[in-house]
C-alpha cells in the first residue's frame, strides 16, 4: 500500500498527520474517514504556485462536490481558494461556513427556481450557465431584484477524455453545457444582446475525471483560446475569464501513473501563453477546478474486520463493517483502491489473496477485489486509501446505516469536524 501525505510507520503501526489510526478506530469507533489537513493545505498551496495565481491573478477554485463540510468550506477560505457548488445544499453549507460569496461559482445543468433565487440573494459571485432555461430564469429575475449577476457560460467543447463513460462530460452528447459544434452556443451568445442583468464574464468547459494525461487539456485550450478570439471578433464579446474545470487523475492504485499537479498546471500555462500569442489576444484570467485531487489522497477509511469467509479454491471474503454505503464508487464504477491493516504494516509473513467485502445485502457490495494481504483475522483494524474524493459525499443511509464521522488530523492532534450519524438522526425526518 503506497503511503501519501504525512503517513508514516512507526512500531509496525500506521500514522497520519502524527496521529496513530489504531488509537483513531478506539476513539471514535468504525467505520471512520479521516484526513490528511498538512496534505490538503499542501496541494491548495501547490496549485496556486504553479498556476500563477499570485502573479497572473490566476485563480483555483476547490470543486466542493469532491468533499464538503464547513470545516472544509474554512479551510479553503483560508488557503486563499475559490469554491465551485453544484446545488443549494452545497451554497447552503458555504453560508452558513461563512465562506466569502463572492468567491463562489455556481454550477449544476438543472439549478432550481429556488437554488437560482437563493444564489442572487446571497450574492453568489459567478453563475455557470449551463443552458437557455437558467439563462431565461436568471435574467428575468435579476431584473426583478434590479440586481446584475456576472455570469460564464459552460461550453461543450467536443472532447472526448479518455475516462470512464460515467465521468467524462466533453463531447457534445453531454447533460452538461452549450454544444459548439451544433450552434447552441452561439444562439446563447446572440440572446444577450436582448439581456441586462446578466453580464457575461468568462466561458467554462470540463472534460471529464481522473484524467492522467495533459493532451486533452492542451486541446481543450486551443479550443477555449479560439473562441475568445471568435466571441470579440463576430460578435464584439470581451471574455476576460476562461475556466478549464478540472479532472485532474490521482493515484488509487499502482495501476495509476498521475502526473503531478505541477506538470499539469504549467502545461496548461505554458499552451495558454503559446496560444495567446498565436492568436494576438490578451491572456485572460485562467481557473482551474480542482476537486479530487485536492482531497483524494489525503483521505482514508478505516474499518473493523468481521466475518472471514473461505470458499476452498474459489476466494476468501473479507468482511468490514462499511461498504458501499460510504464507499459507493467500487459498484459505480469499479473503481480500485489499496488497503492494510493498520497495526501490522511490516508484516511480510503469510500473505492471503482476499476480496474487501461489504455489510450491505447486496452482492455487488465489494470494496477491494483479489487483493494480497498479511496476517488478516477478524478484530483487525483494516484502512482503505486515497477515499477522501467522494466517498462521505457519496454516502447514502442504504440498509438504514448511519453515516461515518469524519475526524482530520494534523501535527499530533485529531478533530472531529464532523458526527457519526445516530438511529435517532437517521429517523429525525420521519413522522
Amino acid at each position: 500500500m503506497k503511503l501519501h501525505g504525512t503517513m508514516g510507520i512507526k512500531d509496525n503501526t500506521l500514522y497520519i498527520g502524527g496521529v496513530s489510526t489504531k488509537e483513531l478506530a478506539k476513539k471514535y469507533n468504525t467505520p471512520l474517514y479521516v484526513f490528511d489537513e498538512e496534505l490538503i493545505r499542501g496541494n491548495c498551496r501547490e496549485y496556486k504556485e504553479f498556476f500563477k495565481v499570485k502573479e497572473n491573478k490566476n485563480k483555483i477554485a476547490y470543486a466542493g462536490k469532491a468533499f464538503l463540510t464547513k470545516y472544509m468550506c474554512q479551510l479553503i477560505n483560508e488557503e486563499g481558494v475559490y469554491l465551485d457548488v453544484v446545488s443549494g445544499g452545497e451554497l447552503y453549507t458555504a453560508h452558513k461556513a461563512n465562506f466569502p460569496m463572492e468567491r463562489i461559482l455556481f454550477h449544476g445543468n438543472n439549478k432550481t427556481l429556488d437554488e437560482i433565487e437563493m444564489g442572487v440573494n446571497l450574492g453568489v459571485g459567478i453563475f455557470v450557465v449551463d443552458n437557455f432555461y437558467e439563462l431565461d430564469i436568471l435574467e428575468k429575475l435579476c431584473c426583478e431584484k434590479n440586481k446584475v449577476q456576472n455570469i460564464y457560460f459552460r461550453v461543450t467543447p467536443g472532447i472526448d477524455a479518455h475516462t470512464h463513460k460515467y465521468i467524462k462530460t466533453g463531447q457534445i452528447d453531454s447533460k452538461f453545457g452549450f454544444a459548439l459544434t451544433n450552434g447552441d452556443f452561439y444562439m446563447a451568445v446572440e440572446k444577450l444582446k436582448d439581456y441586462k442583468n446578466v453580464n457575461l464574464m468568462g466561458i467554462h468547459a470540463h472534460i471529464g475525471s481522473q484524467i492522467f494525461e495533459v493532451s486533452p487539456y492542451e486541446e481543450e485550450v486551443d479550443i477555449m483560446l479560439n473562441l475568445v478570439k471568435k466571441l470579440k471578433e463576430d460578435y464584439n464579446v470581451e471574455i476576460k475569464e476562461v475556466d478549464f474545470g478540472g479532472g485532474i487523475g490521482v493515484y488509487y492504485t499502482e495501476n495509476d501513473r498521475p502526473k503531478s499537479i505541477k506538470e499539469f498546471c504549467e502545461k496548461i500555462i505554458e499552451k495558454c501563453d503559446e496560444k495567446c500569442q498565436e492568436l494576438n489576444i490578451k491572456v485572460p484570467t485562467l481557473i482551474l477546478e480542482p476537486g479530487r485531487s485536492l482531497v483524494a489522497n489525503a483521505g482514508s477509511t478505516l474499518y473493523s474486520i468481521g466475518s472471514i469467509k473461505e470458499i476452498k479454491d474459489v476466494r476468501t471474503y473479507v468482511s468490514v463493517d462499511g461498504g458501499m454505503t460510504d464507499n459507493i464508487r467500487p459498484s459505480l464504477y469499479q473503481a480500485g483502491y489499496e488497503c492494510a491493516i493498520v497495526d501490522k504494516m511490516n508484516n511480510e509473513e503469510g500473505s492471503h489473496k482476499v476480496t474487501i467485502a461489504g455489510k450491505c445485502c447486496e452482492s455487488g457490495d465489494i470494496l477491494i477485489s483479489n487483493t494480497n494481504i498479511f496476517d488478516i483475522e477478524s478484530g483487525d483494524i483494516l484502512i482503505t486509501t486515497s477515499t477522501g474524493a467522494y466517498g462521505y459525499s457519496m454516502a447514502s443511509n442504504y440498509n438504514k446505516i448511519p453515516k461515518n464521522p469524519v475526524v482530520f488530523v494534523n501535527n499530533g492532534e485529531d478533530k472531529l469536524i464532523c458526527k457519526r450519524q445516530s438511529y435517532e438522526d437517521l429517523l429525525s425526518l420521519e413522522l
